[in-house]
Parts: structure tokens; C-alpha cells; sequence
């Protein structure tokens, strides 16, 4: 049970540690357009997402894949621009109503990138594991505990600006998604490709 919780916690602070805030960024991106009504759709974003991250962290874990990191740090700071991009476009738009095949499939696909990610560190902590996928599974729940925290923090700020400062919607939208965009601009600058 020690080394259950010791796994959990890793993965729980992984995503909760303020010098990685990339992953903080992109599930603020992800659920900023969504209030509490929408706790299914926002539940099923932020397990997409996760079970993106397993696979791309059991992936690595058993050497199936191998990606270059310096592609993976690039694409993360694009999958949160990309987001909070999109929250731009369709801001106007009840996103709450909208088909959201494509959007599971990017957040799928961006799980995949974020995991990769996650998989140096996660190499470097499963090294001398005799159970890798029992350490998968605790460090997986781990994050998607710290995941739920951060997307229940995001939906209560949500519910705060536009209930009680009487910020519309919209507006919400717009100024958390272009602070989204100004912060992950540096990550981008710092892992640029060319």
C-alpha cells in the first residue's frame, strides 16, 4: 500500500508541480468553455485525455515506441495554443450543444502528446519496478486525480467570474483563453524546432 501511494503521489504532483505548468495550461484550455452542467462532457474530455496518457505511457514503458523528445515538447505548447485557440473561435457558439467527435479525438490525440511527455520521467521512476503495469496504474490514477483538481479549480474560478462578478460567458472565455495563449507563447520560443 506504501508504494501505491508513493506512485499515486508522483503522478499527482507531476501534473500539480507549478515548473510544469503546461499541463495546467492545456486542461484549462480544455474545459474553460464548460460550467458545472457539463460535468459529464468535461468527465469524459478529462479521461480521453488520460487514457491518452496511458497509452502513450505504457507505450514508452515497454519500449513499443520511441519519440523524439524535442518533438514532443514542441507539440505540447501547440496542443494548448491550439485549444485555447479554438476557445476563441467558438466563443460566441454554445460549445455545450456542439458534436463533439472531433474534439474527443484531439483531446485523444493531444493525451497522446502530453503522455509522451510524461514518459522520460516516467522511465526514469519505473526503472527498478518489478510491476510496471501496477506503477502505470497507480501513477495514471495519480494524474487523474490532479487532473479532476485542477478542472474542479477551473470550473469553480468559471462559476466565481460569471455568477458573481457577472462576467459573461463569453467574456470568460475569451480573457482565460488568451492568457492561456500569452503563457504558452515562452514554451513554444523555448521549444521551437527550427
Amino acid at each position: 500500500m506504501e508504494e501505491f501511494w508513493l506512485y499515486f503521489k508522483l503522478g499527482l504532483t507531476h501534473v500539480l508541480d507549478a515548473n510544469a505548468y503546461d499541463h495546467i495550461l492545456y486542461l484549462t484550455a480544455l474545459v474553460a468553455a464548460y460550467t458545472f452542467s457539463s460535468w459529464k462532457r468535461v468527465f469524459y474530455l478529462v479521461s480521453i485525455f488520460t487514457i491518452g496518457h496511458m497509452l502513450s505511457l505504457a507505450l514508452a514503458a515497454y519500449k513499443l515506441v520511441q519519440v523524439d523528445i524535442s518533438i514532443v515538447e514542441f507539440l505540447i505548447p501547440v496542443s494548448i495554443i491550439i485549444a485555447a485557440v479554438y476557445n476563441l473561435i467558438s466563443a460566441k457558439k454554445n460549445i455545450e450543444s456542439q458534436k463533439v467527435n472531433l474534439l474527443y479525438f484531439v483531446t485523444l490525440f493531444f493525451g497522446l502528446v502530453h503522455g509522451f511527455g510524461f514518459s522520460t520521467y516516467f522511465k526514469m521512476i519505473s526503472e527498478s519496478a518489478d510491476n510496471m503495469t501496477l506503477l502505470l496504474v497507480e501513477f495514471a490514477l495519480g494524474i487523474e486525480v490532479a487532473q479532476l483538481i485542477v478542472v474542479s479549480v477551473v470550473l469553480i474560478l468559471g462559476f466565481i467570474f460569471q455568477n458573481i462578478f457577472n462576467f459573461a460567458k463569453r467574456d470568460w472565455i475569451l480573457v482565460i483563453s488568451s492568457i492561456i495563449i500569452g503563457l504558452s507563447i515562452p514554451i513554444l520560443r523555448d521549444n521551437w524546432l527550427w
